[in-house]
């Protein structure tokens, strides 16, 4: 099984955070638009014929286009690739792009999971961020899909400066009221090309505090734990039943493909990932070319993404994966370093699994790291 992953790089406004690909100008939407469904025909036989259990529509901002164009892009994935009975289609969207008839029209297309750029209810907030939508367009959209959709994930974000305790927990209570299955939350970063750096630099905004985002961080796990949510990967929550196929995929090292400018494939041993400009990715696919590079992972490579990935999800590091895959010395050096981290309460392991206690899950990627195989050579 493997995934598709669809990378539509145009967006309203720029918000003030992020550091992804994207452009505010629609002039090439539908230069691009050929462009991706030309990329799925050239890389067809990449996946060697496996069925495509998720497709992936991620960006950017895919829903601002149209519902004909979306389906249409999805009708390029089942005419070049061999598409599971019932895949999981997920559409990253905001909520002022979900009015009642675009929701209407999502939920009579083969979309059927909605990912929801909340962010925050509070206007400060998203004024704060850039946001093209507000606290009332939040609320209004969530309350229209739960009628048409029983598969939705929100992000949020936490750790933004000025942002109390009260109103986090008053955020992450709006969710719970709505019956949300699915929540994926994100420290507020500072990212160096963005305005918020600037921002922060100028002293418009103050900078984000760590101790703030830890103290969040721990006020969603409780929460959302007596809620009966699991907390199945670092960032990502869900109710029984409602784990990402897409992002689960990720984390499980299963193969992908990346169509569209930014966008990374994996494929077990090597990645490769398209140029990250509009213009020239769509002149390169007009041309029959593939505009990317490709990587080929050596074996310390992946087992540090093993143990990155492994670590911040529920299924952990396999002791004996680790052996089979990587052999003895990678075996014994993993036990060693993680000894110390097992004994201060951060690790814990058991049945040969490794796993992230609570108390370190905050700390998650700094201990990957610290468990990385360093070639010194």
């Amino acid at each position: 099984m493997a995934g598709i992953y669809i990378h539509i790089p145009f967006c309203k406004q720029a918000c003030h955070y992020c550091d992804f690909h994207f452009s505010t100008s629609l002039k090439k939407k539908q230069e691009l638009l050929a462009a991706l469904k030309h990329e799925l025909f050239l890389r067809k036989q990449e996946l060697n014929g496996e069925e495509i259990e998720t497709i992936y529509f991620g960006g950017g901002t895919p829903s601002i286009l149209a519902m004909e164009e979306i389906n249409a892009l999805i009708e390029a994935v089942y005419q070049n690739y061999t598409v599971v009975d019932q895949p999981e289609i997920t559409l990253e969207a905001n909520p002022d792009d979900l009015d009642s008839a675009t929701i209407l029209r999502l939920a009579q297309s083969k979309v059927n999971r909605l990912s929801i750029g909340i962010q925050s209810f509070g206007e400060e907030d998203l004024k704060m961020m850039n946001r093209a939508h507000n606290a009332t367009e939040a609320i209004t959209c969530l309350q229209e899909v739960v009628q048409y959709f029983d598969n939705i994930s929100i992000d949020l974000i936490y750790g933004i400066p000025n942002l109390s305790n009260e109103r986090w927990l008053a955020n992450i209570q709006r969710v719970l009221d709505l019956g949300i299955p699915h929540i994926s939350c994100y420290a507020l970063t500072v990212e160096e090309r963005t305005a918020l750096n600037k921002l922060i630099q100028k002293g418009v905004i103050p900078s984000p505090k760590e101790e703030v985002a830890h103290a969040h961080f721990m006020l969603l796990i409780d929460k959302l734990k007596q809620s009966g949510y699991i907390h199945y990967e670092l960032s990502n929550f869900a109710k029984p039943g409602y784990y990402s196929k897409n992002n689960s995929a990720y984390w499980l090292g299963k193969k992908y493909l990346g169509i569209g400018p930014s966008a990374h494939s994996f494929d077990g041993k090597y990645r490769s990932w398209n140029i990250s400009n509009n213009p020239l990715y769509i002149k390169a696919i007009e041309a029959g070319e593939l505009p990317s590079e490709i990587e080929e992972l050596s074996i310390t490579d992946r087992y540090n993404e093993y143990v990155m990935t492994g670590l911040r999800t529920i299924w952990g590091v396999d002791l004996a994966r680790i052996e089979h895959e990587f052999g003895s010395t990678f075996h014994e050096y993993l036990v060693r370093e993680s000894a110390s981290f097992i004994a201060d309460g951060l690790m814990h392991e058991a049945a040969g699994i490794l796993t992230i206690t609570d108390k370190g899950k905050f700390l998650s990627d700094g201990i990957a790291s610290d468990l990385f195989w360093l070639d010194l050579n």
